[in-house]
Protein backbone atom coordinates (compact mmCIF):
# COMPACT_ATOMS: atom_id res chain seq x y z
CA UNK A 1 0.00 0.00 0.00
CA UNK A 2 1.35 3.41 -0.91
CA UNK A 3 1.99 5.73 2.01
CA UNK A 4 1.88 9.53 1.87
CA UNK A 5 5.49 10.42 2.68
CA UNK A 6 4.44 13.87 3.86
CA UNK A 7 2.73 12.18 6.80
CA UNK A 8 5.93 10.33 7.56
CA UNK A 9 8.14 13.42 7.57
CA UNK A 10 5.80 15.92 9.23
CA UNK A 11 5.24 15.59 12.96
CA UNK A 12 1.47 15.34 13.54
CA UNK A 13 -0.20 18.19 15.39
CA UNK A 14 -3.28 17.58 17.52
CA UNK A 15 -6.41 19.71 17.66
CA UNK A 16 -6.33 22.26 20.48
CA UNK A 17 -10.06 22.94 20.77
CA UNK A 18 -11.95 20.47 22.96
CA UNK A 19 -15.60 21.48 22.73
CA UNK A 20 -16.54 18.50 24.88
CA UNK A 21 -14.23 19.65 27.68
CA UNK A 22 -13.31 15.99 28.17
CA UNK A 23 -9.79 16.37 29.50
CA UNK A 24 -10.56 19.47 31.57
CA UNK A 25 -13.42 17.68 33.32
CA UNK A 26 -11.40 14.51 33.78
CA UNK A 27 -8.38 16.35 35.19
CA UNK A 28 -10.60 18.11 37.70
CA UNK A 29 -12.02 14.81 38.94
CA UNK A 30 -8.66 13.05 39.10
CA UNK A 31 -6.90 15.93 40.85
CA UNK A 32 -9.73 16.33 43.35
CA UNK A 33 -9.52 12.63 44.20
CA UNK A 34 -5.84 12.86 45.14
CA UNK A 35 -6.28 16.17 46.93
CA UNK A 36 -9.35 15.21 48.95
CA UNK A 37 -7.84 11.90 50.02
CA UNK A 38 -4.38 13.38 50.60
CA UNK A 39 -2.79 10.71 48.38
CA UNK A 40 0.47 11.03 46.45
CA UNK A 41 0.21 10.38 42.71
CA UNK A 42 3.43 8.37 42.82
CA UNK A 43 4.07 4.90 44.27
CA UNK A 44 3.81 3.75 47.87
CA UNK A 45 4.59 0.63 49.90
CA UNK A 46 2.66 -1.53 47.43
CA UNK A 47 5.11 -0.85 44.61
CA UNK A 48 8.08 -1.14 46.98
CA UNK A 49 6.96 -4.61 48.08
CA UNK A 50 6.29 -5.58 44.49
CA UNK A 51 9.81 -4.48 43.52
CA UNK A 52 11.32 -6.79 46.16
CA UNK A 53 9.18 -9.73 45.04
CA UNK A 54 9.93 -9.29 41.34
CA UNK A 55 13.67 -8.91 41.84
CA UNK A 56 13.59 -12.04 43.99
CA UNK A 57 11.89 -13.96 41.18
CA UNK A 58 14.43 -12.58 38.71
CA UNK A 59 17.69 -12.94 40.63
CA UNK A 60 17.34 -15.88 43.01
CA UNK A 61 17.16 -18.44 40.15
CA UNK A 62 20.29 -16.83 38.64
CA UNK A 63 22.30 -17.37 41.82
CA UNK A 64 20.92 -20.90 42.19
CA UNK A 65 22.16 -21.71 38.67
CA UNK A 66 25.60 -20.30 39.53
CA UNK A 67 25.84 -22.17 42.83
CA UNK A 68 24.35 -25.63 42.23
CA UNK A 69 24.69 -28.35 39.62
CA UNK A 70 21.33 -29.47 38.25
CA UNK A 71 19.72 -31.26 35.31
CA UNK A 72 19.46 -29.06 32.24
CA UNK A 73 15.65 -29.09 32.27
CA UNK A 74 15.70 -27.69 35.82
CA UNK A 75 17.99 -24.90 34.68
CA UNK A 76 15.61 -24.10 31.82
CA UNK A 77 12.68 -23.93 34.23
CA UNK A 78 14.67 -21.47 36.31
CA UNK A 79 15.47 -19.49 33.15
CA UNK A 80 11.75 -19.29 32.39
CA UNK A 81 11.12 -18.06 35.94
CA UNK A 82 13.82 -15.42 35.42
CA UNK A 83 12.06 -14.32 32.25
CA UNK A 84 8.81 -13.88 34.16
CA UNK A 85 10.61 -11.79 36.77
CA UNK A 86 12.38 -9.83 34.05
CA UNK A 87 9.08 -8.92 32.38
CA UNK A 88 7.56 -8.02 35.74
CA UNK A 89 10.42 -5.65 36.56
CA UNK A 90 10.08 -4.04 33.15
CA UNK A 91 6.35 -3.42 33.48
CA UNK A 92 6.28 -2.37 37.12
CA UNK A 93 9.62 -0.96 38.25
CA UNK A 94 11.44 0.26 35.15
CA UNK A 95 8.29 1.55 33.50
CA UNK A 96 7.08 3.64 36.45
CA UNK A 97 10.64 4.85 37.09
CA UNK A 98 11.21 6.13 33.57
CA UNK A 99 7.85 7.90 33.65
CA UNK A 100 8.77 9.63 36.92
CA UNK A 101 5.86 7.84 38.60
CA UNK A 102 7.63 5.38 40.91
CA UNK A 103 8.54 7.97 43.54
CA UNK A 104 8.22 11.66 44.32
CA UNK A 105 12.03 11.72 44.52
CA UNK A 106 13.79 12.17 41.21
CA UNK A 107 16.87 10.16 42.17
CA UNK A 108 14.70 7.16 43.10
CA UNK A 109 12.96 7.33 39.72
CA UNK A 110 16.34 7.47 38.02
CA UNK A 111 17.55 4.34 39.81
CA UNK A 112 14.35 2.43 39.14
CA UNK A 113 14.29 3.57 35.52
CA UNK A 114 17.91 2.43 35.27
CA UNK A 115 16.87 -1.16 36.02
CA UNK A 116 16.37 -1.41 32.28
CA UNK A 117 20.14 -1.95 32.03
CA UNK A 118 19.85 -5.33 33.78
CA UNK A 119 17.01 -6.17 31.37
CA UNK A 120 19.27 -5.56 28.32
CA UNK A 121 17.81 -2.17 27.36
CA UNK A 122 18.95 1.45 27.39
CA UNK A 123 17.30 4.35 29.24
CA UNK A 124 17.79 6.95 26.50
CA UNK A 125 16.47 4.76 23.69
CA UNK A 126 13.52 3.56 25.72
CA UNK A 127 12.50 7.03 26.84
CA UNK A 128 12.61 8.40 23.30
CA UNK A 129 10.75 5.47 21.74
CA UNK A 130 8.20 5.05 24.51
CA UNK A 131 7.77 8.37 26.32
CA UNK A 132 8.19 10.62 23.30
CA UNK A 133 7.16 8.74 20.16
CA UNK A 134 4.65 6.19 21.44
CA UNK A 135 2.91 8.30 24.07
CA UNK A 136 2.72 11.35 21.83
CA UNK A 137 1.85 9.76 18.47
CA UNK A 138 -0.02 6.68 19.65
CA UNK A 139 -0.98 4.33 16.78
CA UNK A 140 0.00 6.83 14.08
CA UNK A 141 1.82 4.98 11.33
CA UNK A 142 5.32 6.28 10.67
CA UNK A 143 5.57 8.06 14.02
CA UNK A 144 4.73 5.50 16.71
CA UNK A 145 7.74 3.18 16.48
CA UNK A 146 6.08 0.61 18.72
CA UNK A 147 4.08 -0.34 15.62
CA UNK A 148 7.18 -1.07 13.56
CA UNK A 149 8.42 -4.64 13.14
CA UNK A 150 10.41 -4.24 9.95
CA UNK A 151 8.63 -5.86 7.03
CA UNK A 152 7.89 -9.12 8.78
CA UNK A 153 4.67 -8.06 10.58
CA UNK A 154 2.05 -5.62 9.29
CA UNK A 155 0.54 -3.77 12.25
CA UNK A 156 -1.29 -0.94 10.43
CA UNK A 157 -3.35 -0.57 7.24
CA UNK A 158 -0.83 2.01 6.01
CA UNK A 159 2.14 -0.38 6.20
CA UNK A 160 3.31 -1.96 2.96
CA UNK A 161 1.79 -5.37 2.28
CA UNK A 162 3.72 -8.49 1.27
CA UNK A 163 2.37 -11.91 0.34
CA UNK A 164 3.71 -13.62 3.45
CA UNK A 165 1.60 -11.33 5.62
CA UNK A 166 -1.28 -13.73 4.88
CA UNK A 167 0.29 -15.98 7.49
CA UNK A 168 1.28 -13.35 10.06
CA UNK A 169 -1.51 -14.35 12.45
CA UNK A 170 0.22 -17.74 12.63
CA UNK A 171 3.88 -16.73 12.99
CA UNK A 172 3.72 -13.36 14.79
CA UNK A 173 3.33 -14.80 18.27
CA UNK A 174 6.49 -16.86 17.74
CA UNK A 175 8.43 -13.72 16.80
CA UNK A 176 7.16 -11.72 19.77
CA UNK A 177 9.54 -13.60 22.03
CA UNK A 178 12.53 -11.99 20.32
CA UNK A 179 11.75 -8.49 21.65
CA UNK A 180 14.22 -8.21 24.53
CA UNK A 181 16.73 -10.56 22.90
CA UNK A 182 16.93 -8.04 20.04
CA UNK A 183 17.36 -5.27 22.62
CA UNK A 184 20.45 -7.05 23.85
CA UNK A 185 22.17 -7.51 20.50
CA UNK A 186 20.93 -5.10 17.80
CA UNK A 187 17.97 -2.81 18.54
CA UNK A 188 19.71 -0.43 20.94
CA UNK A 189 22.53 0.25 18.50
CA UNK A 190 20.15 0.94 15.61
CA UNK A 191 18.00 3.22 17.75
CA UNK A 192 21.01 5.11 19.08
CA UNK A 193 22.13 5.89 15.53
CA UNK A 194 18.60 6.92 14.57
CA UNK A 195 17.70 9.02 17.61
CA UNK A 196 21.01 10.84 18.05
CA UNK A 197 21.03 11.55 14.32
CA UNK A 198 17.60 13.16 14.64
CA UNK A 199 18.57 15.00 17.85
CA UNK A 200 15.68 13.41 19.75
CA UNK A 201 15.64 13.53 23.53
CA UNK A 202 13.43 13.17 26.58
CA UNK A 203 14.17 15.81 29.17
CA UNK A 204 17.59 17.43 29.18
CA UNK A 205 19.50 16.72 25.94
CA UNK A 206 22.78 14.80 26.28
CA UNK A 207 25.78 14.66 24.00
CA UNK A 208 25.90 11.72 21.57
CA UNK A 209 29.40 10.86 22.85
CA UNK A 210 28.06 10.43 26.39
CA UNK A 211 25.07 8.41 25.20
CA UNK A 212 27.25 6.08 23.12
CA UNK A 213 29.68 5.63 26.00
CA UNK A 214 26.89 4.66 28.37
CA UNK A 215 25.45 2.26 25.81
CA UNK A 216 28.72 0.45 25.13
CA UNK A 217 29.79 0.21 28.78
CA UNK A 218 26.40 -1.08 29.95
CA UNK A 219 26.31 -3.67 27.16
CA UNK A 220 29.75 -4.95 28.18
CA UNK A 221 28.68 -5.17 31.83
CA UNK A 222 25.46 -6.89 30.82
CA UNK A 223 27.29 -9.53 28.78
CA UNK A 224 29.71 -10.12 31.65
CA UNK A 225 26.90 -10.65 34.17
CA UNK A 226 24.65 -12.91 32.11
CA UNK A 227 27.09 -14.71 29.79
CA UNK A 228 30.65 -14.60 31.14
CA UNK A 229 29.96 -15.04 34.86
CA UNK A 230 27.93 -18.28 34.54
CA UNK A 231 30.64 -19.77 32.31
CA UNK A 232 33.32 -18.82 34.85
CA UNK A 233 31.13 -20.40 37.55
CA UNK A 234 31.28 -23.70 35.66
CA UNK A 235 28.06 -23.78 33.65
CA UNK A 236 28.69 -25.19 30.16
CA UNK A 237 28.76 -22.42 27.58
CA UNK A 238 26.00 -23.91 25.44
CA UNK A 239 23.75 -24.23 28.47
CA UNK A 240 24.43 -20.59 29.29
CA UNK A 241 23.55 -19.42 25.78
CA UNK A 242 20.39 -21.53 25.55
CA UNK A 243 19.31 -20.45 29.04
CA UNK A 244 19.98 -16.81 28.17
CA UNK A 245 17.79 -17.12 25.07
CA UNK A 246 15.00 -18.90 26.97
CA UNK A 247 14.98 -16.17 29.63
CA UNK A 248 14.69 -13.45 27.00
CA UNK A 249 12.15 -15.34 24.93
CA UNK A 250 9.89 -15.72 27.95
CA UNK A 251 10.12 -12.03 28.81
CA UNK A 252 9.69 -11.02 25.17
CA UNK A 253 6.49 -13.02 24.73
CA UNK A 254 4.95 -11.52 27.87
CA UNK A 255 5.91 -7.91 27.11
CA UNK A 256 5.00 -8.03 23.42
CA UNK A 257 1.60 -9.61 23.87
CA UNK A 258 0.61 -7.19 26.64
CA UNK A 259 1.53 -4.25 24.42
CA UNK A 260 -0.34 -5.60 21.39
CA UNK A 261 -3.52 -6.11 23.41
CA UNK A 262 -3.54 -2.42 24.22
CA UNK A 263 -3.13 -1.01 20.72
CA UNK A 264 -3.27 -3.64 17.96
CA UNK A 265 -6.81 -4.99 18.22
CA UNK A 266 -9.96 -4.62 16.12
CA UNK A 267 -11.45 -2.00 18.42
CA UNK A 268 -8.59 0.54 18.31
CA UNK A 269 -7.95 2.91 15.41
CA UNK A 270 -4.93 4.11 13.42
CA UNK A 271 -5.81 7.75 12.68
CA UNK A 272 -4.15 9.28 9.64
CA UNK A 273 -2.92 12.91 9.75
CA UNK A 274 -4.25 15.42 7.24
CA UNK A 275 -2.18 16.85 4.41
CA UNK A 276 -0.33 19.21 6.77
CA UNK A 277 0.00 16.69 9.58
CA UNK A 278 -3.06 17.86 11.49
CA UNK A 279 -5.02 15.34 13.56
CA UNK A 280 -8.79 15.39 13.94
CA UNK A 281 -8.87 15.13 17.74
CA UNK A 282 -7.07 16.57 20.72
CA UNK A 283 -4.25 14.46 22.14
CA UNK A 284 -6.33 13.18 25.08
CA UNK A 285 -9.32 12.17 22.94
CA UNK A 286 -6.90 10.58 20.46
CA UNK A 287 -5.78 8.25 23.26
CA UNK A 288 -9.33 6.97 23.71
CA UNK A 289 -9.63 6.01 20.06
CA UNK A 290 -6.23 4.31 19.86
CA UNK A 291 -5.98 2.46 23.17
CA UNK A 292 -7.75 -0.42 24.91
CA UNK A 293 -7.86 -1.96 28.39
CA UNK A 294 -8.15 -5.66 29.14
CA UNK A 295 -9.02 -7.78 32.18
CA UNK A 296 -9.51 -4.72 34.45
CA UNK A 297 -11.02 -6.80 37.26
CA UNK A 298 -8.38 -9.54 37.16
CA UNK A 299 -6.28 -9.06 40.30
CA UNK A 300 -3.38 -11.11 38.95
CA UNK A 301 -3.17 -9.10 35.72
CA UNK A 302 -3.53 -5.82 37.63
CA UNK A 303 -0.64 -6.79 39.89
CA UNK A 304 1.73 -8.40 37.40
CA UNK A 305 1.33 -6.08 34.38
CA UNK A 306 2.01 -2.93 36.36
CA UNK A 307 -1.41 -1.61 35.42
CA UNK A 308 -0.64 -1.89 31.71
CA UNK A 309 -3.95 -3.68 31.33
CA UNK A 310 -5.30 -0.21 32.24
CA UNK A 311 -3.53 1.24 29.22
CA UNK A 312 -6.09 4.02 28.69
CA UNK A 313 -5.44 5.44 32.14
CA UNK A 314 -1.70 5.03 31.68
CA UNK A 315 -1.72 6.97 28.40
CA UNK A 316 -3.76 9.79 29.85
CA UNK A 317 -1.73 9.93 33.08
CA UNK A 318 1.75 8.42 32.49
CA UNK A 319 3.20 10.37 35.44
CA UNK A 320 0.80 8.76 37.91
CA UNK A 321 1.86 5.40 39.33
CA UNK A 322 0.00 2.34 38.08
CA UNK A 323 -1.13 1.47 41.62
CA UNK A 324 -3.80 4.19 41.23
CA UNK A 325 -5.18 3.15 37.82
CA UNK A 326 -8.07 1.09 39.16
CA UNK A 327 -9.53 4.17 40.82
CA UNK A 328 -8.69 6.57 37.99
CA UNK A 329 -10.45 4.22 35.55
CA UNK A 330 -13.77 5.04 37.22
CA UNK A 331 -13.34 8.73 36.40
CA UNK A 332 -12.14 8.11 32.84
CA UNK A 333 -15.00 5.75 32.03
CA UNK A 334 -17.58 8.12 33.52
CA UNK A 335 -16.24 11.19 31.70
CA UNK A 336 -15.88 9.37 28.36
CA UNK A 337 -19.49 8.19 28.62
CA UNK A 338 -20.74 11.70 29.40
CA UNK A 339 -18.90 13.04 26.35
CA UNK A 340 -20.08 10.17 24.13
CA UNK A 341 -16.48 9.10 23.51
CA UNK A 342 -15.21 5.51 23.18
CA UNK A 343 -13.77 3.55 26.09
CA UNK A 344 -12.41 0.28 24.68
CA UNK A 345 -12.27 -2.47 27.26
CA UNK A 346 -12.02 -6.26 27.07
CA UNK A 347 -13.41 -8.04 30.09
CA UNK A 348 -10.83 -10.83 29.87
CA UNK A 349 -7.30 -11.34 28.60
CA UNK A 350 -8.53 -14.15 26.38
CA UNK A 351 -11.02 -11.92 24.55
CA UNK A 352 -8.28 -9.34 23.94
CA UNK A 353 -5.93 -12.01 22.52
CA UNK A 354 -8.69 -13.24 20.21
CA UNK A 355 -9.26 -9.68 18.97
CA UNK A 356 -5.53 -9.20 18.37
CA UNK A 357 -5.34 -12.50 16.47
CA UNK A 358 -8.29 -11.52 14.25
CA UNK A 359 -6.78 -8.07 13.68
CA UNK A 360 -3.46 -9.57 12.59
CA UNK A 361 -5.31 -11.88 10.23
CA UNK A 362 -7.30 -9.01 8.71
CA UNK A 363 -4.19 -6.86 8.25
CA UNK A 364 -2.51 -9.85 6.60
CA UNK A 365 -5.00 -9.94 3.73
CA UNK A 366 -4.08 -8.23 0.48
CA UNK A 367 -5.46 -4.65 0.51
CA UNK A 368 -8.37 -4.06 -1.84
CA UNK A 369 -8.35 -0.87 -3.89
CA UNK A 370 -11.49 0.79 -5.17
Amino acid sequence: MAVNRLHMNTAPTFATQDNLKFFRTLNSRVNNYFKENNISKTGNWKIHLKTIILFTVFLVPYFVILKFEMPFYVQLLLNILMGVGMAGIGMNVMHDGNHGAYSSKGWVNKIMGGTIYVLAGNVYNWQVQHNVLHHTYTNIHGHDEDLEAGRIIRFTPEAEWYGYHRFQHLYSFLLYGLLTFNWAITTDFKQMINYTGRNLSYGQPQSPAKLWTILIITKIIYAFIWIVTPIIAGVLWWKVLIGFFVMHYTAGIILSVIFQLAHVVDETENPVPGENGEMENTWAIHQLYTTANFAPKNKIMNWFTGGLNHQIEHHLYPHISHIHYNKIAEFVKQTAKECNLPYHEFKTTRSAIVSHYKHLKALGQKPQFA
